[in-house]
Parts: C-alpha cells; structure tokens; sequence
C-alpha cells in the first residue's frame, strides 16, 4: 500500500514536467481516495485570479490516477481513455483541493471520479469522471 510521501515520490520521478508545475501535493492515498491539492498562484489563473480549466482538469487527471493506485495497491501506468471535467464554480483563494475515488475497478478498465474544491471554504468548483485502460 502506498503512503503519501512515497505517492508524492512518483508523481515528482514519473509525471510530465507541466503537471509538477501546478506543485500538486498528495495529502492521502488509500485503497478508498486519493486527495491531491495545488496552491493558487498567479500562473494558472486567468483574469480575476481564477484557476484555468485545463489546470483544474490537470489536477482531476493526476488525482485519478493516485486513486487507482491506492485501488491496486500501487503505482501502476494508466493510460486515460476519456475525461470529463464539469466546471461548477469560480477556483480562486489560497488552494484547489481533488478528493479522487475508483468507482468500479476491473481487470482492463477502472472508472473513477473526482471532486475540487476551493480552500478555504470548501466550495465545488469542479467535477470530474474518467475512464483508465490498466495494461496487462
């Protein structure tokens, strides 16, 4: 089973580099959710300090993989093979946290979904579900 500081490890060794410039952190990974935070900083925002939605949706991504992850009990490639992100609110204040869950786990396919709120105040500001193909 993964702990979050070996998870943070992963993300930093395997990741692109345009995903580790969102500095995303894992806060929790367990068989049950992954939950990934990025500070707000003024290069992913747009006007009126709001995070764009390819940041947001960057985010649900890599917060959905963790999930399966935790779901398999370790890191595994996953290769996205759809991703639908609703954007509900505006993303703006100190942080954007992705609370990412495996909804149903098989041998070839997992589905998962995502929630981000905005910190402090826990706002929705997005929702995510994304289908990954787990190679054998």
């Amino acid at each position: 089973m993964l702990d979050p500081a070996t998870a943070q490890q992963l993300l930093e060794e395997n990741f692109a580099a345009w995903v580790q410039a969102l500095h995303p952190r894992i806060t929790r990974i367990d068989p049950e959710a992954a939950v990934l935070e990025i500070p707000i900083r003024p290069d992913i925002a747009r006007v009126g300090g709001i995070v764009c939605g390819q940041a947001l949706a960057t985010l649900a991504d890599t917060a959905m993989v963790f999930a399966c992850a935790g779901h398999l009990g370790g890191f595994k490639p996953v290769a996205t093979t759809n991703l639908e992100t609703r954007f509900l609110s505006a993303a703006k204040g100190d942080s954007v946290r992705c609370t990412a869950r495996v909804i149903k786990g098989g041998r070839a396919m997992i589905f998962a979904e995502a929630l981000l709120e905005r910190l402090p105040d826990g706002v929705p500001v997005a929702a995510a579900s994304a289908t990954f193909y787990l190679p054998s």
